[in-house]
């Protein structure tokens, strides 16, 4: 079929922005915040363009870690149980620190340091009763043979009814921290075995992490200016009708989350203190592009943590009121902007989308396109988001 006139509008903004290497922290990831931010000005959006100071990677800490865990468990071997005990459970308390979305990474901070960029454009009345943030991100990963999704495909096709019975994959994040866990596990009572097992487990991770930090950096269409495309549509949308009374709608664009989430962190430390828990409500856009729309129940890498349900049920609502299905009952083992504001206390849903295999299209891969994304899907998404800003009006004026 056709593109429609929003369809072709979004494949034009995926298009012109997937042709920068949008690495975080990167000169392609700069220029993309620039040009995000030109575009949402030109909606009459009073735009801010925040640069911060962040390290930038995932797999920097992450391999760094592992190494500390590898080297935990060369000591316990060697006969000094305590040391490799510490230096486990140091790298196991570490590699928690960084992938479950909270504040304290106490590693980052002896890194190398480098400069993000978040948009940030506020449409409606400053002084409004609600504050609605609608974020996604514009920095694009690095690739690496983990993110092949031939496993996916042969479960879901070679053995659909263990599929249909679970609603969510494995949290293969567990093997990055499993190896310093087993070194101080093997430490603290003395399995060798343990001990042997998890340092070289730990050391195996390392090396992946040292060998992605080579690869090649991928277009990131789908993940995530599939999410980039429906901000700079709700910001024409709302250019022509603007947010209703009692709502002021904030559309971030932030760098960095594919270093785990280190630009939407930096937002939260500049902004959060100005937008208050109880008046503010956050929707996060993250790889739309994929055939069928997701409001997602829960995320995270490590730990689930599950989305309010007020937030999700003011989401379902609007997308019923915008005609658009949203598939329910699914939980992500990955991790996205969503979680920085959703362990700050605030109302928080997060709209994904999946194939028929139940994972995003073309994650982190050289094949995430602009040619290769649903835009009806995106356009459906930018649907829902609109009616959501109704939905949020609403719930103020009840409140």
């Amino acid at each position: 079929m056709a593109p429609t006139a929003t369809e072709a509008a979004l494949h034009a903004d995926v298009a012109a922005l997937s042709a920068l290497d949008r690495l975080p922290c990167s000169a392609g990831e700069a220029e993309a915040a620039q040009w995000i931010a030109e575009r949402l000005q030109a909606c009459g959006a009073r735009v801010a363009v925040d640069e911060e100071t962040v390290h930038g990677t995932y797999f920097t800490p992450l391999g760094v870690l592992n190494g500390v865990g590898a080297a935990g468990g060369v000591a316990v071997l060697t006969g000094r149980r305590g040391l490799g005990t510490v230096l486990g459970a140091l790298a196991a308390a570490g590699i928690w620190q960084d992938l479950t979305g909270g504040r304290k990474r106490t590693l980052r901070r002896f890194l190398k340091r480098q400069t993000t960029t978040n948009v940030v454009a506020e449409l409606g009345d400053p002084e409004a009763a609600h504050t609605l943030v609608i974020h996604a991100h514009h920095d694009a990963a690095r690739t690496s043979f983990i993110f092949d999704q031939s496993a996916a495909k042969f479960l879901v096709e070679k053995v659909p009814a263990v599929m249909d019975r679970i609603d969510r994959w494995p949290p293969l994040m567990g093997l990055v921290i499993g190896g310093p866990v087993a070194v101080a596990v093997g430490g603290l009572t003395g399995g060798r075995r343990a001990a042997a097992l998890g340092g070289a487990f730990a050391a195996g991770t390392a090396a992946v992490m040292a060998h992605m930090s080579r690869e090649p950096v991928v277009p990131g269409a789908n993940d995530n200016l599939s999410g980039v495309a429906v901000l700079l549509e709700v910001g024409r949308r709302l250019q022509a009708s603007p947010p209703p009374p009692g709502v002021r709608v904030i559309l971030l664009s932030a760098g960095a989350e594919e270093a785990n989430q280190e630009g939407m962190l930096a937002f939260a430390r500049r902004h959060f203190g100005r937008l208050p828990v109880e008046r503010t409500s956050f929707l996060c856009l993250d790889t739309v592009g994929s055939p069928e729309l997701v409001l997602i129940e829960g995320e995270g890498f490590l730990r689930m943590y599950e989305y309010p349900s007020a937030q999700k049920q003011r989401v379902a609502a609007a997308a019923r009121d915008a005609g658009v299905r949203l598939r329910r009952g699914m939980r992500l083992t990955f991790a996205t902007d969503g979680l920085v504001p959703l362990r700050r206390g605030y109302e928080v849903a997060s709209l994904g989308s999946v194939t028929e295999h139940l994972v995003p299209a073309n994650y982190h891969w050289p094949t995430d396109t602009a040619d290769n994304v649903n835009y009806a899907t995106v356009a459906a998404a930018g649907d829902v988001v609109m009616a959501t800003i109704a939905r949020s009006a609403e719930a103020t004026a009840a409140a």
